[in-house]
């Protein structure tokens, strides 16, 4: 049996996307992988169920499409046509999108969710965002370094 980890690892060291695959291909590779966490989630006993006075509020795939789907297009559009001057707005934007991602489990957090489950997963879905935008954003950035 032979080792394929070294090809794939050079696979994605090679990742050159452009502007249009990087936003498109971003924002889709986060939706999937945020559905499939809720997934996951909600097979692991996750509700996503939120306290909200009175109300009880509950994170549905069509909000895990929206908020995973919204922000993405917006920044990485913003990266893609800021790039177009100033190609080291790539840089920054791989520094900026992954903290605001991750920034954003706050309110997950302060969030009263029924269960810890539930706020685990919606955690999880900020940091699968961080690195697919990350790494999206380097290969916009590797295909206009080249």
């Amino acid at each position: 049996m032979t080792n394929t980890a070294p090809d794939r690892l050079s696979s994605l060291k090679a990742l050159r996307l452009s502007r249009v695959e990087g936003v498109v291909g971003t924002v889709l590779v986060a939706l999937v992988i945020n559905l499939v966490i809720w997934l996951i989630g909600l097979a692991a006993g996750a509700s996503y169920d939120a306290q909200d006075g009175d109300e009880v509020m509950r994170v549905a795939p069509g909000g895990v499409i929206f908020l995973s789907t919204l922000p993405t297009i917006v920044g990485m559009t913003a990266a893609a046509l800021l790039s177009l001057k100033w190609t080291v707005i790539l840089r920054v934007a791989q520094v900026v999108g992954p903290v605001l991602a991750i920034a954003t489990i706050a309110t997950t957090a302060t969030t009263e969710f029924d269960s810890t489950t539930s706020q685990v997963f919606l955690s999880l879905m900020h940091v699968a965002l961080a690195a697919v935008l990350y790494v999206g954003l380097e290969g916009m950035r590797r295909n206009l370094a080249k």
